[in-house]
């Protein structure tokens, strides 16, 4: 029965298989250089791969609709929640349909399901939505997007550095994550759209608004 299903398992043409195995060699390499020239940080990578975690973005954004009950900025909190899980589903089914192993052993206790697979990386596309979210959608001063800048730039490298992923991996999640603020481009609802939403989720009748009695 083994052997039967040893046969069955896909087979990756040779070209990709090619390509993959680059990817490794060249992942490897780099990771080795820089940390030959820098200490290990594990806890400050540990620290950023918890800042663009899905659940945790997820979870705040909804307790800052609750907390902060403001009408200026449900259009930015509801369109971001839609986003956020948008890049949820996306990645989930990319993961599924590729299933790269990860480099090393997932030590993170909220991974699960597709998020054990590498290709492509969640948190790449993720921390991209959000700086496009926040350059194009919902411009944010200078100062404010040059720091998401560096932080997009930092978790990714930290997603190498923790053989969480290869080059490709990240690549194709910052792309993945470019393409998504695209169609939210498309996609993104009206303020009236946003605080009805808002009243469905908080289960709170909103100022000013009208409901049947």
């Amino acid at each position: 029965m083994s052997n039967k299903f040893q046969h069955r398992k896909r087979k990756i043409p040779t070209m990709l298989r090619n390509i993959l195995e680059l990817d490794v060699r060249v992942t490897k390499i780099f990771v080795r250089s820089v940390e030959n020239v820098m200490p290990k940080l594990k806890l400050y990578y540990k620290m950023l791969e918890i800042s663009c975690h899905g659940i945790i973005w997820i979870a705040s954004l909804l307790a800052c609709i609750w907390i902060f009950n403001s009408k200026s900025l449900y259009q930015m909190q509801v369109n971001l929640l839609v986003a956020l899980i948008l890049d949820i589903i996306v990645i989930a089914i990319l993961k599924s349909s590729t299933r790269r192993r990860r480099p090393a052993v997932n030590d993170d206790p909220f991974s699960i399901g597709p998020d054990k697979y590498s290709f492509p990386s969640g948190h790449a596309s993720r921390s991209m939505l959000v700086l496009y979210f926040f350059k194009y959608l919902w411009p944010v001063p200078d100062i404010c997007l040059s720091l998401i800048s560096i932080w997009v730039f930092v978790l990714v490298m930290s997603r190498l550095l923790m053989r969480r992923h290869y080059i490709l991996d990240i690549i194709a999640g910052l792309f993945v994550g470019y393409l998504q603020g695209m169609l939210m481009s498309f996609l993104y609802l009206e303020p009236e759209t946003c605080s009805n939403l808002v009243y469905w989720i908080t289960d709170e009748k909103l100022d000013g608004a009208e409901y049947d009695v």
